[in-house]
């Protein structure tokens, strides 16, 4: 959400290859054996009310497809409408027609960036407890009409925070978003400096994030699995520009955990977001990779692969990802699915 990038040429089968530059997609032919298990990916969506009356098509079209979930690594609006309750409501109805579950991670569309005065100068904080309560009113279940049964943070407050297993893949769907984990000041409602119980409340629930994601590490090392899945909003890897420290030094303590537990891992793992709007798959903890540098961060990761949807004014598509067979030459394939409708 922070940037706007020129649109990415389609490529319609992508998969994860070793060696890829942080800064340039990674692109490799479809595997040669059919996978058995596919989900998609979707997020920054609806952008506008233009979208807002295509998304129920746009649903259809993923169920028409038969993927057996559908992960929504946030931001159910753009960044300059309003945040107020009835929209929530709407995309809560729009979900509620996914045929199978759905799992949504809140983006800071959504409620860290609700001060704006465009967006209603709403109190960040006030608006992620009535996303909570619109959309995991039900804990430890996803949505969807099918819904299917999640492990959750609900006793620690962070019902958002999920994870389940699936064909030898771990996944985590977390809450960490864009606006550096909501730690910038509120300047709709006239602050200059982060509140007190802003940076407090990212804290916690950075905190919490990370220990889902070294649970699940556990949890696929304990099962022998093949590979962890993190889902969540922020891109903390834009390749279109160099940020400033204050734009990402939030992210670091996750940077490092991702590191340390993928190479401690032997499968592949795979980190998929949103939040920057443009395809792209790269390798950016690899050895050599400089955000290791920018992060300040001890080690590296090889078997990392991130994938960040198409979002925004880019919503031309969704994302199938397989799961393939065991021998394929990865655990994950993924394509491209244009939608029909405009």
């Amino acid at each position: 959400m922070r940037i706007t990038r020129p649109p990415l040429s389609t490529a319609l089968v992508v998969a994860a290859i070793a060696g890829a530059s942080p800064a340039v997609a990674a692109e490799a032919p479809g595997q040669d054996k059919a996978g058995h298990y596919s989900f998609a990916v979707i997020g920054d969506v609806p952008y506008g009310t233009a979208q807002q009356a295509l998304f129920p098509q746009w649903i259809q079209e993923i169920n028409a497809a038969q993927p057996e979930m559908t992960f929504h690594v946030g931001d159910i609006k753009n960044g300059s409408s309003t945040c107020d309750d009835a929209l929530y409501q709407q995309i809560k109805g729009d979900f509620d027609t996914f045929r199978n579950p759905l799992i949504y991670m809140p983006g800071d569309n959504e409620w860290t960036d609700c001060h704006r005065t465009n967006n209603g100068a709403y109190n960040p904080l006030e608006r992620l407890a009535y996303d909570r309560s619109v959309f995991f009113a039900t804990p430890n279940l996803s949505l969807g009409q099918n819904p299917v049964k999640l492990d959750s943070q609900v006793a620690a407050g962070f019902p958002e925070n999920v994870t389940l297993r699936r064909d030898g893949v771990d996944f985590a769907a977390i809450h960490v978003v864009g606006s550096n984990d909501g730690t910038q000041p509120w300047a709709g409602l006239g602050d200059t400096v982060p509140r007190p119980e802003q940076l407090a409340a990212e804290q916690s629930r950075m905190v919490n994030a990370i220990a889902v994601v070294r649970n699940t590490f556990a949890t696929a090392k304990q099962k022998r699995d093949r590979a962890v899945t993190v889902l969540l909003q922020a891109d903390m890897f834009d390749p279109t520009y160099t940020p400033a420290w204050s734009d990402i030094s939030a992210f670091q303590g996750l940077v490092q955990t991702l590191v340390t537990e993928s190479a401690a891992f032997d499968g592949e793992v795979y980190l998929v977001n949103g939040d920057s709007h443009v395809y792209n798959s790269d390798k950016p903890l690899s050895a050599g990779s400089p955000w290791l540098g920018t992060y300040g961060v001890t080690g590296s990761a090889d078997n990392l692969t991130r994938v960040t949807v198409d979002g925004s004014s880019n919503n031309n598509d969704w994302l199938r990802v397989t799961i393939n067979r065991p021998g394929a030459d990865h655990v994950l394939s993924w394509e491209r699915v244009p939608y029909v409708a405009h």
